[in-house]
């Protein structure tokens, strides 16, 4: 009986053979994945809002007057928001043939991410706090409102930093090196003076990172005039920390061209975007991507 009841709900609700599930997922798909259609903008610019909401409430909730005051009251609409998102991401998931893909995309990643606290907080109280990772999926928002152009830019960048990687590695690299020498050679100096602040190789070290990358905490500083003088060359090669990599990428980003323009259109199977205006196929999972109903 159990059997029965249980294959009579796959049938009506998962089973993609029967076509009226596969008309309710293509339904459920074009509302929530796409923006091109006025249902889906308009859900798109209502979960933002409710992102919105939920991240102010968890801001709100740690003022301590406030919380005294509207504890209960924020602890309904943290789980009132916990619920909207519970059933965001339950049909993500449940519209896509390839849920898989979408699970361990990083938005996938990031909607779960903005539900899990809640839950976890039943064992361990705090971690509630940690909802503010919410604030990322208004990433989606380039999605929402179209700006193609800036996928594109972003994409662009993306390619010069991949390029340029290894040349940034072994300039960090250096760097490492850099300050392990002069911070052991400012314990050699210093470290053996009354009330120094250099009284550890590794402390010594901290000092060279916060004053070769120009941050200068003044919480340790060299007392003689060779220690002084050795800050000084720190301070002058900072400049180089910040010089460096930005001419490497700069100069990758001259010789790299952004790829040809990409639609917003979302994968039926798959969920990913950034297919070509003309591709018929997505080019993560060779899904057919329906051309007639590609906008336009």
């Amino acid at each position: 009986m159990l059997k029965k009841i249980r294959n009579r709900i796959w049938h009506r609700y998962f089973d993609d053979s029967n076509p009226e599930v596969d008309a309710r997922k293509y339904k459920i798909h074009e509302v929530i994945f796409e923006s091109h259609t006025p249902a889906g903008k308009l859900f798109d610019v209502v979960l933002f809002l409710v992102i919105i909401a939920s991240v102010l409430v968890v801001m709100l909730e740690s003022i301590r007057d406030l919380r005294a005051g509207y504890g209960r009251f924020f602890y309904l609409l943290e789980w009132a928001f916990t619920f909207f998102f519970t059933v965001e991401y339950a049909l993500r998931v449940y519209c896509l043939k390839k849920p898989s893909v979408y699970v361990f995309s990083f938005f996938g990643i990031i909607d779960l991410l903005a539900i899990l606290p809640t839950y976890i907080s039943w064992l361990l109280p705090g971690a509630q706090s940690l909802l503010v990772i919410r604030i990322l999926r208004l990433l989606r928002i380039f999605r929402v409102f179209r700006l193609r152009q800036y996928f594109t830019e972003g994409k662009y960048m993306m390619q010069a930093l991949k390029a340029s990687q290894r040349k940034i590695a072994v300039f960090m690299f250096f760097i490492v090196l850099m300050v392990i020498v002069f911070g052991s050679l400012m314990y050699l100096i210093e470290g053996g003076l009354p009330d120094s602040g250099f009284t550890s190789i590794p402390r010594s070290i901290y000092w060279a990172i916060v004053t070769l990358t120009t941050v200068g905490y003044g919480d340790i500083t060299p007392v003689t005039a060779l220690g002084q003088f050795i800050s000084a060359i720190v301070m002058i090669l900072g400049y180089a920390v910040i010089a460096v990599p930005t001419g490497i990428v700069s100069a990758e980003m001259l010789r790299t061209h952004p790829d040809v323009d990409i639609t917003n259109f979302a994968c039926p199977d798959c969920g990913r975007e950034g297919h070509a205006p003309d591709a018929v196929h997505c080019k993560y999972c060779g899904a057919h991507l329906r051309e007639n109903e590609l906008p336009g």
